[in-house]
């Protein structure tokens, strides 16, 4: 089959959710990516964040099988024990802030979140709930109203109601949304989809602060940056908030579907059996996925080499906000999480898509800007060649801009 027949058959049959880019991708190996006629691509996407030790690593293939002849899904699932799910949640213990000592694995990181708030509901007795604008926290109707952006939220009337939102990076207005009323505020430690928001240093632990003397409870949504994304396992843990559920996904199993929320002991403690459930919940298939890439994040020292990788990103990055100051608005972000925000929506799609014609597969957000988050494994020189790739982009778009 080639490129040509899998659109035709993709435009007619498939749900029409996305504007798609005329590239058919057949495979995978680390950070590049090949389309049905062998063209190679560098993935600076890493499938929405993902994919975070590479397309095709065997440490995931090798898990998947192994675990696939033993078996996938438990009989009775979680009613049952199983070692996989054992040997996970014990090296999660080892990465969890301190006090997170209980974890139920879910299958996306909407469904995370979902499960942290009805559960904050059940054990506060309370009902609203405290967002923050430009959030995103999934796609689910209780997610989506969650969502502190317009456009991923109000097309769904009627929304779930209870929650309320505040600025991000204001803890004035936060303290004076808060009431008796307030079961949970969920918040972003760094705001992803929203363009890569980075709150002030003490913001976190003013919210926690504000949340415990409220007696609500703290939610924090680890979807993006959990596991090494930004350079610590969990910024949560970095900054020593002590949160009361913290939501994972994404890099937790390197692409495979699969998810999960940690939970601290006082939570757990006023929770019963039947408050929450699933037919998956930490299946032997998925739970030996998540467990062998988090030990491949330790063991490899991810942590170290997402530092140094996002360090020399933005070092080179900054430098197009001065040489190309009409195009390069912003240039922001921590670790491998980062945002090049331009002047106009134009200008971002023009670079996006000289990108693409160049070999380098980036993703387009908030309209403005370009997000970057490759595998966290990625090479100097891999990352070298897209930045040359992007930055040549840059300034193509910008010449053309001034010729026309």
């Amino acid at each position: 089959m080639s490129s040509k027949d899998t659109f035709e058959i993709e435009d007619k049959y498939f749900a029409p959710f996305f504007v798609k880019q005329k590239i058919s991708i057949e495979k995978g190996e680390g950070v590049y990516v090949w389309d049905e006629e062998g063209r190679r691509y560098l993935d600076f996407t890493a499938g929405w964040g993902v994919t975070c030790i590479g397309h095709a690593n065997p440490v995931i293939t090798d898990a998947l099988v192994d675990q696939a002849r033993k078996i996938i899904q438990n009989p009775n699932s979680g009613l049952t024990y199983s070692p996989a799910r054992a040997r996970l949640l014990s090296l999660l213990a080892g990465i969890l802030p301190p006090n997170l000592t209980k974890v139920f694995f879910t299958n996306s990181g909407a469904e995370t979140n979902d499960a942290a708030i009805k559960l904050a509901r059940k054990v506060t007795g309370r009902a609203e709930v405290v967002s923050t604008y430009q959030s995103f926290h999934g796609r689910t109707i209780s997610t989506a109203s969650a969502t502190g952006q317009a456009k991923n939220r109000d097309r769904y009337r009627p929304l779930m109601p209870n929650y309320r939102f505040v600025p991000y990076n204001d803890l004035e207005a936060l303290e004076r949304s808060l009431d008796e009323s307030v079961a949970a505020v969920i918040i972003e430690p760094i705001q992803g989809e929203g363009g890569i928001r980075i709150p002030s240093d003490h913001y976190l632990t003013g919210v926690n602060d504000l949340c415990k003397k409220n007696g609500s409870l703290l939610i924090m949504d680890e979807i993006q940056t959990g596991f090494f994304r930004t350079g610590p396992a969990f910024i949560t843990g970095a900054c020593g908030v002590e949160v009361d559920f913290l939501t994972m996904a994404k890099g937790i199993a390197g692409g495979f579907p699969f998810g999960a929320f940690a939970m601290s002991e006082a939570v757990a403690e006023k929770l019963e059996i039947g408050d929450h459930g699933g037919t998956y919940c930490g299946n032997p298939l998925g739970c030996a996925v998540s467990y062998a890439v988090i030990k491949y994040l330790i063991d490899n020292n991810i942590s170290e080499n997402v530092e140094k990788m996002g360090q020399l990103a933005l070092n080179r990055m900054n430098k197009w906000q001065t040489e190309y100051g009409d195009a390069v608005a912003d240039v922001r972000g921590k670790g491998l999480l980062i945002m090049i925000e331009f002047m106009n929506e134009d200008v971002a799609t023009k670079v996006k898509n000289e990108c693409n014609a160049n070999g380098l597969l980036v993703t387009q957000t908030q309209g403005i800007g370009i997000r970057i988050f490759p595998a966290l494994n990625i090479r100097k020189d891999e990352l070298e060649e897209g930045l040359h790739i992007m930055e040549d982009a840059i300034g193509s778009v910008v010449k053309n801009s001034v010729r026309s």
